[in-house]
């Protein structure tokens, strides 16, 4: 695991610990060939430079977000908006972590994939990659 990430689980309380610590074993384990960096502040994968999957502790609980999620038709991933491609899931216990479900989302994460990394320099409009 990325040592900046680890870091930054380990600071966490021991209820949100064992949710981050269950996140990122997984997300490692099912995304290979990513890299993983504490970016804006919150541990998130990339692949060939483009977000893919993230985490970070809000009021509703811990969010896991994947950018191009909102194209998975997934119902458990909540879309909250119309101009990006990214789709959520809260966790407030590490039971209600479905590894399965979580698996298939991390495949789905490497064969649906929205560019993000070039967004600026298309103005705001995102592109299909897969």
């Amino acid at each position: 695991m990325n040592t900046d990430i680890q870091a930054y689980n380990d600071k966490q309380p021991m209820v949100d610990k064992e949710i981050c610590k269950l996140l990122a074993s997984t997300i490692d384990s099912e995304l290979t060939g990513s890299e993983s960096k504490i970016w804006h502040a919150h541990p998130v994968w990339f692949l060939d430079g483009n977000p893919i999957v993230g985490y970070s502790k809000q009021k509703a609980g811990w969010r896991l977000m994947f950018w191009s999620g909102a194209s998975f038709e997934e119902d458990k991933l909540n879309v909250t908006g119309k101009k990006f491609k990214d789709a959520s899931i809260f966790y407030t216990a590490v039971d209600q972590i479905n590894i399965n479900a979580l698996k298939r989302w991390l495949k789905k994460s490497r064969e649906i994939q929205w560019d993000y990394k070039n967004i600026v320099a298309r103005k705001g409009q995102l592109e299909r990659l897969k």
